[in-house]
């Protein structure tokens, strides 16, 4: 006999999911981030840098 389907635990285990997916993915691009603007300090301030 097959089992009776839990469409709101189901739900909640894919949004569970999609949202750890979604920080690891966030934290990646931060690290990248802090790590490009460890190497060129120019990189620290949210201005453009200018070419003077």
């Amino acid at each position: 006999m097959p089992r009776k389907p839990n469409y709101r635990f189901e739900r909640a285990e894919r949004d569970r999911a999609k949202a750890t997916k979604k920080a690891d993915r966030l934290k990646a691009k931060q690290d990248k981030v802090d790590e490009r603007r460890a190497i060129d300090p120019a990189l620290a301030t949210d201005e453009p840098a200018s070419e003077e």
